[in-house]
């Protein structure tokens, strides 16, 4: 299996916070998992992007050093592995991590380190992909393009734009992906979970290789011939696109659209804490919608769409024909 959208800040396990407070004597508003885990998840009552949201404001409190941010990331591969999850796409924003007075390069540093050591001792990969903020400071989110491309083949794979899209247009973001497409960076961006198709358009002209969410796509066919034609890919996230509202059931999720159109669509999580999944619910809930779609051409879908180099996509493609 693979995860290929996956924020590192929405997917810290009840036992990976509770060891942070201890360790960093940060005083939680319960030590009680299953009571910790209703400031942690969304439930199935949001009724917007901008409330699911919220669900981040206790990790990013425990995630303000270089030392929290290697131990949440190698907690986080851990819990990759025992998943049976191959390869993945890790996801934070650094300038969220630095209001100690922690560098943006350090906290980068110090995630790559914990990728590190998590490949030293479990069998998964990971690469990260970092992000800018809608409504993030202009210098903040130009610092984190250029720290990418500086880290980029050491442990990043891409740039990405997070945040609150009904907010902060995608439109207000095109200098940004002008300096990463003049700097050879790939990137994704998140579009069309809280706006419309516009907003995945604007996102396809910028260039990105990648659209996380892409609901809204599907409301204009002219849209999705482009997405198919120049080989984008959308990266699906089904609970979150439930519980954030983007799409109102089940039934109605766009992914059925996309890959009957032949568009490269992916299953991932999003935030396995907010969202209260695993990767293997999230293929059940596509079983639902899809009972007849192979799987393997889903694994297909992921490998072909990983920000990682022809080498090393032989090599997950060898990975998943071992498995049984």
């Amino acid at each position: 299996m693979i995860d290929l959208h996956l924020h590192l800040d929405g997917s810290l396990s009840i036992n990976t916070v509770i060891n942070l407070a201890k360790i960093q004597g940060i005083s939680l508003p319960s030590e009680k998992p299953e009571e910790l885990k209703t400031y942690l998840a969304a439930g199935e009552k949001t009724s917007s992007l901008n409330e699911y949201l919220r669900c981040f404001d206790l990790p990013l409190k425990l995630l303000q050093s270089e030392t929290a941010v290697e131990y949440a990331v190698y907690e986080l591969i851990r819990e990759l592995d025992s998943q049976g999850i191959i390869y993945s796409e890790i996801r934070f924003a650094p300038q969220l991590h630095t209001e100690n007075g922690c560098t943006q390069q350090k906290i980068i540093k110090a995630a790559i380190k914990g990728v590190e050591r998590g490949e030293r001792d479990f069998n998964t990969r990971s690469n990260l992909i970092l992000c800018d903020m809608r409504g993030g400071s202009s210098e903040a989110n130009i610092l984190t393009v250029n720290l990418a491309s500086e880290f980029l083949g050491g442990g990043v794979c891409a740039v990405d734009l997070a945040g609150a899209e009904a907010v902060y247009s995608t439109s207000m973001y095109r200098e940004l992906f002008e300096l990463a497409a003049k700097l050879s960076l790939p990137f994704t961006i998140h579009a069309g979970e809280a706006a419309g198709a516009d907003s995945v358009r604007t996102a396809v002209d910028f260039g990105a290789r990648r659209i996380g969410h892409g609901v809204a796509a599907v409301e204009d066919d002219g849209l999705l011939k482009k997405i198919k034609d120049y080989g984008i890919s959308i990266e699906c996230c089904l609970s979150s696109n439930l519980q954030t509202r983007a799409v109102r059931n089940l039934k109605q999720h766009p992914i059925k659209r996309f890959l009957q159109l032949g568009i490269n669509a992916t299953i991932n999580t999003d935030n396995m804490t907010v969202s209260d999944t695993t990767i293997k619910r999230e293929l059940d809930l596509f079983t639902e919608i899809m009972p007849e779609f192979p799987k393997e051409r889903l694994l297909m879908n992921s490998v072909n769409s990983a920000f990682i180099n022809e080498n090393e996509k032989r090599r997950l493609c060898s990975l998943i024909a071992l498995k049984p």
